[in-house]
């Protein structure tokens, strides 16, 4: 399946915990559900123009949301953890 990178890469999540891994080249992206490792690491060199190391993704389940008097559930999504390689970084606005 070849996909456009932006249909893979959600957004670059800046979190907390995310921007700590910034000094070890990790960042966080939310990607497509149905994305693969090898769509990702294309996407991210793509995208960014950098050397992706390391792809690591998890399945984020959806949490129980209340509206009124209903109980629902938010989407189920896929996180993904990009390692550059050495050298290399993502230049993102602050």
């Amino acid at each position: 399946m070849n996909r456009l990178s932006a249909d893979v890469i959600k957004e670059l999540m800046r979190t907390e915990k995310g921007t700590g891994l910034e000094k070890h080249r990790k960042y966080f992206f939310a990607v497509d559900v149905k994305a693969t490792k090898p769509e990702i690491k294309r996407a991210v060199e793509d995208l960014f123009k950098v050397k992706v190391e390391k792809v690591s993704t998890s399945n984020m389940p959806g949490k129980p949301l209340r509206v009124r008097y209903r109980w629902g559930l938010r989407s189920n999504w896929k996180r993904a953890v990009v390692t550059l390689a050495e050298g290399s970084k993502l230049e993102v606005a602050t």
